[in-house]
């Protein structure tokens, strides 16, 4: 899950750099995402493992359609940027599933 997290995000790359948007540098918590949802397990786990294919199913023929067009000569920024943006918010989305950080117990005074 984490290889296909990794190039999920170097497809993305490649539709910001044609959508004409200066990505981001992967911070630690987007890197360590498939790691703290196999630690997180359950239905977590598998709402994300799903969410991963499905946005993988997504960003393969709609990279493959854009490198063709751009190979061709064809303007690529509108449905670049369209696809950059499906993809933001379905990482959005995947993110959402992080549990809440442990609490602290309470102390009593």
């Amino acid at each position: 899950m984490g290889m296909k997290w990794s190039a999920l995000h170097d497809a993305a790359a490649v539709v910001g750099t044609l959508a004409g948007t200066a990505g981001a540098a992967m911070s630690t918590e987007l890197r360590n995402f498939p790691a703290a949802m196999q630690d997180a397990g359950g239905w977590r786990l598998g709402l994300t493992q799903q969410g991963i294919d499905d946005l993988a199913a997504i960003m393969e023929p709609g990279l493959a359609a854009l490198l063709a067009a751009h190979a061709r000569g064809a303007a690529t920024s509108a449905p670049a940027l369209a696809l950059w943006e499906e993809f933001l918010a379905a990482r959005a989305a995947l993110l959402a599933l992080t549990p809440p950080p442990a609490a602290a117990p309470l102390r009593m005074t």
